[in-house]
């Protein structure tokens, strides 16, 4: 039956246009029902004998309501909640709502377990309705889904067995009518309740129970209409709140305090208001805070949780807290958040406080307990749990449902538990479900496309059809040690002329995942293996990652090659492009391939190849240096695993040898010759990858640092900055020059993928390689903007290759740029807790102590680096309080220290002693000796509780009330009485020269020995 709808609109430009819409209604929609003889479907979804519980003892099918899957999605995720009929009304209404949810409850219903059916009940002619005059939308849309509860009863109400209906909704009025229609409809809440199952009863998402609804903490966020005006008018700035790794309390638009963040998390969109200028204050990135324990909210807490013994409807009551700041002579413009414009509330890993479980072990009424993200940005997460004390020492998941203006902290619920806390797998998934990393196991639809041959898949004659034969040539691989992944092979042969033929083959991934499959859907979800100390969480399925991809040596594999002509300078005189079959020779680790460069001896072809890629590296290297490239370093350390626990037994620092540095030339080459090729072939759509220029501020104190040590930084450039980090060099002290590269390289800027049609070409250029043009070609297997670029090369080279709006549609590309810089960002970022993680479980029972290097001075601590170890940790400025010394009463840790803004330093204004130096000074640079050791807080005894904390403590210089005895010599006092002066002439690197005392005589002994550990 076909339906017509006409209306009028008026255009932009004044003409009024007739608009017809036409809307068929069927008879033919099927119920899915498994018992259903009357609808003729092949294949049904809905079980014949669904689930029953208490409340509805006959087995039953839900149709829920669009509220259910937005605020109980998690509890409709559960497997107990199955047999589902999804209404195309309430489908369309979430997606419109929530893309994000969308997805989730179209993974529900692609899941066969779950028996989750989509009902068009817009298109069957019995369910279809119009909406009444004078009706909102809203109550229109709740009223087809009673429709449609009340056709779907009597459709199935002869069944056999019998089944019937059971309309889910949380809106009471919506309820209401529904049971006056004689449907059976019920709250989520009393359905999860007659199912007996506490763990879905804590996944209820009910924010109104945890709300007290009285006193009002902040201020009312504005409407959108007037947040956009304001926005439009410049009365009001738009952007994206990033909390402070240091300070939950700071956002980076300067915004300070809890009242002024007004309910905004870290990575929400919002509107901010400028503050009078007589609340300005200095920026306030750089003071260190913990969270905050005040005794009215412990106090608040406990009473509630006792009245919750004898009434489940116990609620809270909180008190609003403003951030200290420290001021200078130099206001900034601050600013308070008036509205929210998008949220970006996600599941949170983290625990519950021990400090906020006030009722006794045992007791089953639901209490309200205050949850801590992982994320120090994360504000505390009220929660409702009938868990509480069976959760204690676990790892949990917790997601955001609401953050009313009476309530102190965001309210929650609570999703499942990950385990215990400590536990390195535990602890491994938490950094993978907080950094939002893809680990779960590929979908069997994803491994159906694999080759049916499995690993027994061989080149066959075919596959030589468009591509090169290069079978015959040295080809060989240098990669790390244990690499199975091997994505780039490289070949070098002699040409008659006196010049060189190189050629870098990639793996051709693009041979196995064909554009717009799930494995492709899958790989563009990923966008990139992630490394972790003792694990690899891969991009593509095993069997193509480390198997008919990978290029290992003594197999015929699939190729992308890049083949230039070099002369004698490694400058090229041609390059081109094509698809191909390689042979690799040899499959050699980076000290393999360095040990045959350095014997001699050896005079074999593959041997004599590498030698000849090393010199033309060289070259390649030196010419890019001349052009302003610049070498940078990091900390990065390699764990020693014990081969049973993969538990950490040694560290050792990465060691970089000339073969490392051959690979990278040649890969780097690759890549920007492929990105010429394709931006000349798609000007607007190219995927290419740029590194920003950094602003002269990012600079300043480092400038400053340097300065006092006769040493000037030129930035005005790239080629600039490299010769000012080639010159800075301090003969005594071997370690400053890597230090400086360290530090260099946090004041860069991120480099992104972008599409070539959303930038000017002046901005394509990548600053610290120094060129004018750069992509990712060369890593596809565990990269997939490579993947993309890949496809886009090849149709650049073959006129007969025939390619969808994937690689010109410019939007989708840079859509595409921005989920693969965010996967980026996650995955370097999930590898370094990674190591984090590994680091404490090195340091576990251990205290270790050793030579560190100031590299960052913030308002009330500071943060060393320790080469050795690859680690940085922060040394507070301030008293220290003893752990079980009872504070009650006592006023707070008083800084010893305190940050001179002239100077980026911290220092006490009083002398040390009489007749020394008035002032003890901490600057970046700086010598210090540290004392390492975990602050293992697992056992929740602690501040917070449940947090394992890397614990820096000061050993030397010696600051009374900061530094604490080595544990060398915890019994000598004199053997740590050194005190420090600032000589503002002398190297910083060396610190502040230790002044021996009557009694102490291991003054140079000691610094011989740091000089030498210093070498490290």
């Amino acid at each position: 039956m076909l339906r017509q709808k006409q209306f009028v609109k008026k255009t932009k430009s004044g003409k009024v246009l007739k608009v017809v819409k036409e809307h068929y209604l069927r008879d033919d929609i099927w119920c899915s029902a498994e018992a259903c003889k009357e609808c003729e479907h092949t294949e049904s979804i809905l079980s014949a004998t669904p689930s029953t519980n208490k409340l509805f003892p006959l087995p039953h099918y839900i149709i829920p309501d669009t509220n259910i899957f937005m605020n109980q999605i998690d509890v409709m995720e559960k497997s107990q909640i199955n047999n589902v009929i999804v209404l195309q009304t309430v489908l369309e209404e979430v997606k419109h709502l929530s893309l994000p949810i969308h997805k989730r409850v179209r993974d529900m219903i692609s899941n066969k377990e779950k028996h989750f059916y989509v009902f068009s009940n817009e298109h069957h002619r019995e369910t279809f309705i119009e909406k009444l005059k004078d009706e909102s939308p809203n109550d229109r849309n709740d009223r087809a889904i009673r429709v449609a509860t009340k056709w779907y009863g009597n459709h199935i109400q002869n069944l056999k067995p019998k089944v019937s209906v059971v309309m889910m909704t949380d809106d009471a009025a919506n309820r209401s009518k529904a049971i006056a229609d004689g449907l059976q409809a019920v709250s989520v809440k009393r359905y999860i309740e007659a199912l007996d199952n506490t763990e879905l009863l804590d996944m209820i998402s009910d924010a109104k129970e945890l709300d007290d609804g009285q006193q009002m903490i902040y201020a009312e966020h504005l409407s959108p209409t007037h947040l956009s005006g304001g926005i439009k008018s410049g009365k009001y700035y738009q952007g994206k709140l990033g909390i402070s790794s240091h300070n939950y309390l700071e956002g980076t638009i300067l915004i300070v305090g809890r009242e002024n963040l007004n309910r905004a998390v870290d990575g929400d969109i919002i509107a901010v208001e400028l503050l009078p200028k007589s609340e300005w204050r200095t920026t306030p990135t750089g003071v260190v805070i913990d969270e905050e324990e005040e005794k009215e909210e412990e106090e608040s807490l406990k009473a509630e949780q006792t009245a919750a013994a004898s009434n489940e409807d116990a609620t809270m009551t909180d008190a609003s807290v403003s951030s200290d700041g420290t001021k200078t002579d130099t206001p900034q413009p601050c600013g308070k958040v008036v509205g929210v414009i998008r949220r970006n509330w996600r599941q949170y890993c983290g625990f519950i406080d021990r400090k906020s479980v006030h009722t006794p072990a045992g007791s089953s009424a639901p209490i309200n307990v205050l949850f801590y993200a992982m994320e120090t940005k994360i504000p505390k997460i009220k929660i409702r749990t009938r868990q509480a004390h069976s959760l204690l020492g676990q790892r949990i998941i917790v997601s955001i449902d609401s953050w009313p203006k009476t309530s102190r902290y965001p309210i929650g619920h609570f999703i499942r538990s990950l385990g215990d806390a400590g536990d390195k797998s535990t602890e491994t998934e938490v950094l993978l479900l907080e950094h939002d990393v893809p680990f779960h196991e590929f979908s069997k639809q994803v491994l159906s496309l694999l080759p049916v041959e499995g690993e027994n898949w061989v080149v066959k004659p075919e596959h030589f059809n468009g591509r090169e034969d290069f079978r015959s040539l040295n080809v060989c691989s240098i990669d790390p040690p244990g690499c199975t992944d091997i994505d780039d092979a490289l070949h070098v042969s002699s040409l008659p002329n006196g010049n060189y033929e190189v050629g870098v083959h990639i793996a051709d991934v693009t041979h196995f995942v064909k554009p717009g499959n799930v494995m492709d859907q899958e790989a563009a979800s990923r966008g990139t293996t992630v490394y972790l100390v003792d694990k690899r969480i891969d991009m593509l399925p095993g069997l193509l990652g480390t198997n008919l991809c990978s290029l290992r040596s003594n197999v015929e594999r699939l190729s992308f090659s890049c083949i230039w002509e070099l002369n004698e300078n490694a400058e090229i005189v041609n390059v081109r492009f094509t698809k191909s079959v390689i042979a690799s020779k040899a499959s050699l680790t980076y000290e393999e391939a360095q040990n045959r460069i350095d014997d001699e001896r050896m005079q074999d072809d593959i041997t004599k190849g590498i030698r000849t890629l090393n010199q033309l590296a060289k070259k390649l290297k030196q010419r890019r240096l001349d052009m302003g490239a610049l070498t940078l370093a990091s900390p990065e350390v390699r764990f020693n695993l014990e081969r049973d626990t993969q538990d950490p037994v040694d560290v050792e620092m990465k060691e970089l040898k000339e073969t490392n540095a051959l690979v990278e030339e040649f890969m780097l080459l690759a890549n920007i010759s492929v990105a010429r090729k394709i931006y000349e072939k798609f000007p607007d759509s190219a995927m290419l990858r740029c590194h920003p220029t950094p602003p002269a501020t990012n600079f300043e104190k480092l400038e400053k640092a340097v300065a006092r040590m006769g040493i000037t930084i030129d930035h005005s450039t790239s080629k600039t900055l490299s010769e000012s980090l080639d010159n800075a060099v301090i003969p005594e002290e071997p370690y400053f020059n890597k230090l400086l590269r360290i530090m260099t390289t946090r004041c860069m800027m991120q480099a992104l993928y972008f599409c070539s049609g959303s930038l000017t070409v002046p901005e394509f250029k990548h600053y610290g390689l120094a060129t004018d043009i750069y992509t990712h070609f060369t890593s596809p297997i565990r990269r997939y903007s490579d993947v993309m670029v890949h496809r886009q090369l090849h149709a650049a080279i073959d006129p007969s290759i025939s390619y969808g709006g994937e690689l010109t549609d410019k939007e989708a590309m840079n859509e595409l740029c921005g989920v693969l810089n965010h996967r980026n960002r996650m995955a370097q970022q999930a590898a370094r807790s990674s190591v984090e993680l590994f680091t404490h479980l090195f340091f576990k029972n251990k205290v270790e102590e050793e030579e560190g290097y100031v590299i960052r001075i913030l308002k009330n601590a500071f943060i060393v680096l320790v080469p050795k170890y690859g680690i940085e940790g922060i040394v507070y400025a301030s008293a220290k309080v003893p752990k079980n010394a009872s504070t009650e009463g006592a006023p707070a840790a008083q800084p010893i220290l305190v940050y001179n803004t002239e100077t980026d330093s911290l220092q006490s204004t009083e002398p040390l002693d009489e007749g020394q130096a008035p002032k003890v000074q901490i600057q970046l640079f700086q010598k210090v000796m540290v004392q390492i050791s975990i602050d293992d807080d697992l056992k929740g005894g602690g501040e917070g509780g449940m947090r394992q904390k890397l614990k820096m403590d000061l050993l030397k210089p010696w600051i009374e009330g900061i530094s604490v005895h080595g544990i060398c010599n915890k019994d000598d006092p004199e053997a740590h009485a050194v005190t420090s002066t600032a000589d503002p002439t002398a190297p910083l690197l060396n610190g502040d020269a230790p002044r021996k005392r009557e009694g102490h005589s291991k003054g140079k002994e000691e610094q011989k020995r740091a000089s030498k550990r210093s070498r490290v």
